[in-house]
C-alpha cells in the first residue's frame, strides 16, 4: 500500500511539474520580453462578482488572501491551497477548460489565461465577464493582486496585501544586499533520475526576478525568454556555482538525496565540485501569488544562509 501511494504521489508531483513548465512555456510566447502589467482592465466600473470561477492556483490564492474566498464557486484542476479549495468544484485548467461545466455554475466572473483565446471568445458569447492573467515578472504579481483586488470589490485589502509583500521582499534584498552573489541554474523541472529534459529559468520571468531577490545572478540571465530547455552541454558552458531546484510537492529525505545525487556526473560543474546542489521542494517557491515573498526567502535561505543566522 505505501508502494503505491508513494507512486502515486510522485505521478502527481510529475503532472504539476510538467503543468509549471508548460505554463512558463506558453507565456514565454505569449508574453513579450518587456511586456508589464498582468492583467487586462475593463474602463467602466462592474459591481463586484458573487459568483467567481478560477482556472489560476495563483489567482485563487489572491482572492482568498484578499478575503474573497466566499465568492469563488469553482477552481482549476490544480488548485490545492489553500485548503479551503479542495471543497470546490473542478473546472479543468490552462490546456482543458471545461466550458459545459464552467457554463452550468453561473458565473459572473471568470479567471481565464491570456493564451486561452477559443475559452475567452466562447465566454465572450456567453455574456461572461472575464479577468485576463498574465504571468510576467515579480512586480506583476503585486500589481495583478491590486487590479484583482479593484475588480472583485477588495481594494483595500489589496493595498494591505501588496504592502506586506513589499515590505518582505525589501527585507530579503536588505539580508543578502553585499553578499557574493553567485552564478546559479535555476531549475523549473526535469525528468525523474535524470539530467534528461531539463528546463530552466531564463532571464525574464518572476521566477528570475525572484532568484535576483533572492540574491542570485542566472546563468541564463541573458536568455530572454521565461524557459530554457538546458542540455547538459548547455549547463557545461555556463558553468553554475549553484544548483538550485524548485519543485511543487512534497519529497522525502529519500527523494531529495537521490534527485542530488543526479548531477554528481557533472564533476566539471563548479556547483557540483563544491556540492552546493540544493532542491526545494515547496509550492511557495512556483506560485506567482500572495505567498511570493516566503518562496524567494526559501531560495534566498539556499544562496545565503548566513544572512538568516539568528
Amino acid at each position: 500500500m505505501f508502494t503505491i501511494s508513494r507512486t502515486m504521489n510522485t505521478m502527481k508531483q510529475t503532472l504539476l511539474r510538467c503543468f509549471i513548465v508548460a505554463i512558463v512555456s506558453s507565456c514565454a510566447i505569449v508574453v513579450a520580453p518587456w511586456a508589464r502589467g498582468s492583467v487586462t482592465t475593463h474602463v467602466a466600473p462592474q459591481p463586484a462578482p458573487t459568483r467567481i470561477i478560477s482556472l489560476i492556483p495563483a489567482a485563487s490564492e489572491m482572492l482568498f488572501a484578499l478575503g474573497a474566498g466566499p465568492q469563488i464557486v469553482a477552481v482549476s484542476s490544480f488548485d490545492d491551497y489553500p485548503p479551503d479549495v479542495l471543497g470546490l468544484p473542478r473546472v479543468g485548467a490552462l490546456l482543458d477548460p471545461d466550458l459545459e461545466r464552467i457554463l452550468s455554475l453561473r458565473p459572473d466572473l471568470v479567471i481565464v489565461y491570456d493564451s486561452q483565446t477559443d475559452l475567452r471568445r466562447q465566454l465572450e458569447r456567453a455574456a461572461i465577464p472575464t479577468f485576463v492573467y498574465k504571468h510576467a515578472g515579480l512586480a506583476d504579481v503585486t500589481a495583478t493582486i491590486r487590479q484583482l483586488g479593484q475588480r472583485v470589490g477588495r481594494r483595500e485589502q489589496a493595498g494591505r496585501l501588496v504592502r506586506r509583500i513589499d515590505e518582505s521582499l525589501e527585507d530579503i534584498r536588505r539580508r543578502v544586499a553585499g553578499r557574493p552573489r553567485p552564478q546559479t541554474l535555476l531549475v523549473l523541472g526535469r525528468d525523474a533520475q535524470t539530467l534528461r529534459g531539463i528546463h530552466a529559468s531564463g532571464g525574464v520571468g518572476f521566477l528570475h526576478d525572484m532568484l535576483s531577490a533572492a540574491g542570485g545572478d542566472n546563468v541564463f540571465a541573458d536568455v530572454r525568454q521565461e524557459s530554457v530547455q538546458a542540455t547538459t552541454e548547455l549547463i557545461l558552458s555556463r558553468r553554475p556555482e549553484v544548483i538550485l531546484e524548485l519543485r511543487p510537492g512534497t519529497m522525502t529525505p529519500e527523494m531529495l538525496q537521490g534527485e542530488r545525487a543526479v548531477w554528481r556526473v557533472l564533476t566539471s560543474v563548479p556547483a557540483v565540485r563544491a556540492g552546493r546542489i540544493s532542491i526545494v521542494a515547496d509550492p511557495r517557491t512556483v506560485v506567482p501569488g500572495p505567498r511570493v515573498a516566503e518562496g524567494t526567502e526559501l531560495m534566498a535561505r539556499v544562496l545565503h544562509p548566513e544572512a538568516f543566522a539568528r
